[in-house]
């Protein structure tokens, strides 16, 4: 006979996380032995500190809020309606309740058997992971020392089946590499490579790696008669060279080749020049593990001969973060390879357009990055934000200099909208007089907004101050940046102004963890991912490490991993608003391929209930660091 209860009980759970990843016969097994509950209105299912019962509980129909009694007063902590879990974490760890749990209206309850379920989760990983990772929800300081839960945004946890990620495996690697030592004339060493049949020989001394020869370098210097076959292999090696530890992942392999212009890392015992040498790693090693390789789009960036082919190979960059997104590949991953791509196609669009100018510049100049570009936090196609720094030159040749690069940048950022990248709205370019300035001017230009943080001043702080260098003279950005520490240092209140503007942005969820949605406007009733959730976040990484005169960091993530070297007692937290961030770069960018716009608003009925939870998750460390940030720069007492 069939238990009709049951199935109703299963039909229900099976919607709702972790019940949606059990296999249909274990859901059947709670679901048939599912107490259930009703409960008027202020009905207490469990007080504060009282001893665990035997179940947790899933809202059927109602509101449970869970409270806690901190002082004498009663804080409500949150609310849970359908769906929802509460009453987990104590009986499992067989710890005494942390809070209590109240109806507040007529309310309907699963009881279901702590046993139960963890009899089931012993063979089901991803439930387990949901379990572990939810622990730490509806506690009021989950980042306290000594706290082995982990944060539900821990986007490790939410990341399902890596097993074939070949960008999170360790790359493999030849371990008897050819090699050959200093005194190695070049003819033996190419008669070894041909004995061998490798395209590589390293040169090594005392087992160390010193340089390395490839079949280029014997057709270049070698079969075009510049050097004599009868030199030491020193003559036409590569020195030094690349290391990395045997440990390394195929995107961090990836990464160090696209940025160092190699096809070769060597493998040390420490990952430094100055360990024994154990392995090679050849860009073809690479392939054949990974298919969908950047490295190839770098290849064809090189050749690239026209505007047109940029495009292509940004588009085609485009399918290859799809492809990342749809694998489930680390965020901070996929953003490290994308932003390295585009990075070279912004450099290849300098190059084309300093082709195309009439003369060399005049003096040395810098081209800049901005914004999330300059953070290398741009995965989807947006608008540009650039600028351009020049050195100075004396008065009579100002306005020709400036014209100069004036020009230069007008071809640079047209070519950048051919290619996809659209103008900036606001007109911030390295086009625009006001962006294109010499050294003088732009030390000139920080120190104001400094010295005067009006608001317009202020929001152009939180542009301009998140700047890369990506082509041109590493010395002139250096001596900008020791220029704005100095402004910083000067004037000390700029920091409290930085981080008031850091709180402008509500928290997203209201007091009963509702999410904060536009009120009017195109994007009416729509959830700010941006503004909400990923400023807040960026805001405060920013002023924190300017606070601490961390300099030559400017991506969110790696600003608050220094962050948290720098202040371990907050090291949980800011670990904490890491794991969100990565969650939201990589819901905002899934938003974006979706709907093919920049991923920005979320309509809320599109969302599952463990969108929203997954989103909920990652939304205390935005309030807890806006909380840090008023009372260190006490802030309430700043008009």
């Amino acid at each position: 006979m069939k238990n009709t209860i049951a199935e109703r009980i299963y039909d229900f759970l099976k919607n709702f996380p972790p019940f949606d990843v059990l296999e249909k016969e274990q859901l059947l097994k709670i679901a048939s032995q599912v107490k259930v509950t009703y409960l008027e209105k202020d009905t207490f299912i469990f007080r504060q500190a009282e001893n665990p019962g035997e179940n947790f509980y899933v809202v059927k129909d109602g509101a449970i809020g869970l409270t806690r009694i901190m002082d004498g007063e009663e804080i409500l902590v949150d609310i849970c309606d359908e769906g929802d879990i509460f009453g987990l974490r104590s009986p499992i760890q067989n710890n005494n309740y942390l809070l209590n749990a109240k109806s507040k209206e007529e309310s309907i309850l699963y009881a279901i058997s702590v046993d139960i379920l963890k009899e089931i989760i012993e063979t089901n990983d991803s439930a387990h992971k949901f379990l572990i990772a939810s622990y730490s929800t509806n506690i009021r300081a989950p980042y306290a020392n000594g706290s082995n839960a982990q944060l539900f945004a821990n986007e490790d946890v939410l990341l399902s089946n890596k097993s074939n990620l070949s960008d999170i495996q360790t790359a493999k690697y030849s371990k008897h590499p050819v090699t050959c030592l200093p005194t190695t004339t070049i003819q033996e060493a190419a008669q070894i490579m041909c004995t061998k049949r490798v395209g590589s020989i390293l040169i090594v001394k005392n087992k160390k790696p010193v340089g390395i020869i490839t079949d280029k370098d014997l057709r270049i210097k070698i079969a075009t008669g510049l050097i004599s076959i009868g030199k030491n292999v020193t003559e036409i090696m590569s020195s030094p060279v690349i290391t990395a530890p045997e440990k390394i992942t195929v995107a961090e392999a990836q990464i160090s080749m696209i940025k160092n212009k190699i096809t070769h890392l060597c493998i040390t015992k420490d990952g430094t020049p100055n360990s024994e040498l154990i392995g090679l790693l050849s860009e073809h090693d690479i392939v054949v593990l990974h298919g969908n390789n950047p490295s190839v789009l770098v290849k064809e960036l090189k050749r690239a001969k026209d505007v047109n082919t940029l495009k292509y190979i940004r588009d085609k960059t485009s399918d290859l973060l799809n492809g990342y997104i749809e694998q489930n590949i680390p965020i901070i991953f996929v953003s490290k390879i994308i932003s390295e791509i585009n990075d070279a196609i912004i450099i290849k669009a300098i190059e084309f357009s300093l082709n195309e100018m009439e003369n060399q510049p005049p003096v040395k100049f810098g081209w800049l990055t901005l914004g999330s570009q300059g953070r290398k936090e741009q995965l989807l196609i947006t608008d540009q934000d650039n600028a351009l720094i020049f050195e100075d030159v004396p008065t009579k040749d100002y306005k020709k200099t400036k014209n100069y690069f004036l020009k230069l940048a007008k071809s640079v950022t047209d070519k950048l909208h051919i290619i996809g990248y659209d103008y900036c709205p606001a007109d911030m370019m390295a086009s625009n007089p006001k962006w294109c300035l010499s050294s003088t001017e732009w030390k000139n230009q920080f120190n104001a907004w400094i010295t005067q943080p009006t608001e317009k001043a202020i929001m152009m702080c939180t542009i301009f101050f998140d700047y890369t260098l990506l082509y041109g003279d590493t010395n002139l950005v250096s001596n900008m940046t020791e220029s704005i520490f100095k402004s910083i240092d000067s004037f000390d209140i700029f920091l409290n102004f930085l981080a008031k503007n850091a709180l402008l942005s509500k928290p997203p969820l209201s007091f009963f963890r509702q999410f904060v949605v536009e009120h009017d406007g195109e994007n009416k009733d729509q959830f700010d991912l941006k503004s909400r959730a990923l400023m807040p976040l960026t805001d405060a990484a920013r002023v924190l490490t300017l606070a601490h005169n961390i300099k030559d960091v400017n991506n969110t993530i790696l600003r608050f991993q220094d962050l948290a070297e720098a202040e371990p007692n907050n090291k949980e937290l800011y670990l904490s608003c890491i794991d969100s961030f990565k969650i939201l770069l990589r819901y905002r960018t899934k938003q974006g391929i979706k709907h093919n716009d920049s991923g920005r608003y979320v309509g809320l009925n599109n969302l599952s209930k463990a969108e929203k939870l997954k989103l909920k998750g990652c939304f205390k460390p935005i309030k807890d660091i806006q909380d840090l940030l008023s009372v260190r720069y006490n802030l309430a007492q700043l008009s």
